[in-house]
């Protein structure tokens, strides 16, 4: 019987996914770096979220292992090399938490636009600021798109649903697709120009670590309002922190950091600063589809050879 590891916090249907398909599950959750190594060696199949990274040392330690599904979209807490080198599987699951990832940047939106996690503070400190929190419409803004994937696809949809003017950038995306969502597309240069709000939906590679910084800051208009719910890699945080003091960028909504988990940081406390602990996946839903579909993964190309979803199929 093949055993598989469940090395971070999943929905009970992940457990219960593998033993119905007759594989052994254990859940051993919060490991340290050297525990997880550790015990690595003892199987086929390592089930994570973004808690756990699985690096190169770990996945060298794993001697009986076949292949690793994360239960989420990006596989950057994974060395993918390092599995390929090994010959182990990758496998993400890229449609699970879009709906409430994408659902969590328009609220973010929604919350520095009108300032809700501020007023509501000062509400519940017995203040009545009226005049402190005066925020924006969204309608008839412009909102700038910068990688329209999965994610950033249900952003614009529910962003033209609200009457806004929907700018797009992405090297990959077809006119056909633009049109079918309704969208524009423009060179980074122009939405940076144009746009009120900005969202980014990229993922981190070369191409995009640091791509917010003081230069494409400077780009912007003054008073833009900014949104990463993607990943803490693709900012320059100090950056960011001195043009929300300058005014520059009038309101910045963050989920993820470029360290984490981020119990200190520059930006906490900061008026014009939203912070969430990496939360956009967060959903009840979306934990109870990712949880199956990576069990579904694993059962499948233990059992059957089937790859779904595999990142680096083509060098295995």
């Amino acid at each position: 019987m093949s055993k598989v590891l469940i090395a971070d916090k999943a929905d009970a249907l992940c457990e219960k996914t593998l033993k119905d398909r007759g594989l052994e599950a254990v859940v051993k959750t919060g490991m340290k770096p050297e525990e997880l190594k550790a015990c690595a060696h003892e199987y086929d199949a390592i089930i994570v979220r973004s808690a756990s990274k699985l690096t190169r040392e770990i996945i060298e330690a794993a001697t009986k292992l076949k292949a690793v599904a994360r239960a989420g979209a990006g596989v950057d807490n994974i060395d993918v090399a390092a599995a390929s080198e090994k010959k182990v599987l990758v496998m993400n699951t890229p449609f699970g938490n879009t709906v409430s990832t994408g659902e969590h940047a328009i609220a973010m939106m929604f919350a520095m636009a009108r300032m809700i996690p501020q007023a509501n503070a000062s509400t519940h400190a017995g203040k009545w600021e009226k005049s402190k929190f005066e925020g924006v419409e969204i309608t008839g803004k412009t909102l700038g798109v910068v990688g329209c994937g999965n994610i950033g696809a249900v952003v614009a949809d529910r962003a033209r649903g609200l009457k806004m003017n929907v700018l797009v950038f992405d090297p990959v995306m077809t006119t056909e697709r633009a049109r079918e969502l309704g969208v524009k597309m423009v060179t980074l240069d122009e939405l940076y120009a144009k746009a009120d709000f900005i969202t980014y939906h990229v993922t981190i590679n070369p191409n995009t670590k640091g791509m917010i910084n003081k230069d494409t800051i400077a780009k912007m208009k003054k008073g833009v309002r900014l949104i990463n719910c993607a990943r803490g890699g693709i900012m320059v945080e100090a950056d960011i922190k001195a043009a929300v003091e300058s005014g520059h960028i009038a309101g910045f909504a963050v989920d993820v950091y470029a360290e984490e988990p981020a119990t200190a940081h520059m930006f906490f406390g900061m008026d014009k600063v939203i912070c969430t602990p990496h939360i956009a996946a967060s959903t009840k839903d979306a934990q109870v589809t990712v949880a199956r579909q990576a069990a579904e993964q694993i059962a499948d190309f233990l059992l059957c050879g089937k790859r779904t979803h595999a990142v680096n199929g083509d060098k295995i």
